[in-house]
């Protein structure tokens, strides 16, 4: 019997983590700090500051947006490129990530907040995000997601 497995570097390109977070304040360093060990792991350091506010931004929208817990998933993408997304429990879609809202309100120069997911938009080279229904197992609420990688700028090869 032949048995076949992919080749080291085939499997080490293909990971998947998922984080169960609770509706806790800590949640965002905890994310981070799994985020940071999860890609040093994988030799990904050079996207870590980037991928650390993403991932920071969308856990922390969870956090304030939602009343039950979130969940991160990390996933590795071709050419050394990384998958953030967070699921929570509130269905609505915030702007800038739903697209058909109307035009976005201004922040005030002096606000405490609102500017999170804005960021998440400008460094990140892809994002988006969508509402999900009720389904067998009653999951609803939504996901928000980005998409990083290196860049020619950084030093590092893309694919």
């Amino acid at each position: 019997m032949v048995t076949v497995s992919p080749s080291k570097s085939e499997a080490s390109a293909s990971w998947a983590y998922a984080l169960q977070l609770p509706h806790d304040p800590l949640a965002p360093r905890i994310a981070r700090t799994t985020l940071r060990a999860v890609l040093s792991g994988h030799g990904l350091p050079h996207i870590a500051d980037t991928a650390e506010l993403l991932t920071s931004e969308l856990v922390t929208n969870a956090y304030r947006h939602s009343t039950g817990p979130a969940t991160l998933r990390l996933r590795a993408l071709p050419g050394a490129r990384l998958r953030v997304s967070v699921w929570d429990a509130n269905p609505h879609i915030p702007p800038p990530f739903d697209r058909h809202a109307s035009p976005l309100p201004s922040i005030p120069t002096g606000a405490d907040g609102g500017r999170g997911l804005f960021l998440v938009c400008h460094y990140a080279d892809a994002w988006g995000g969508y509402p999900l229904g009720d389904d067998l197992f009653g999951q609803s609420g939504k996901l928000l997601w980005c998409e990083l990688g290196p860049h020619p700028a950084d030093g590092a090869a893309v694919a």
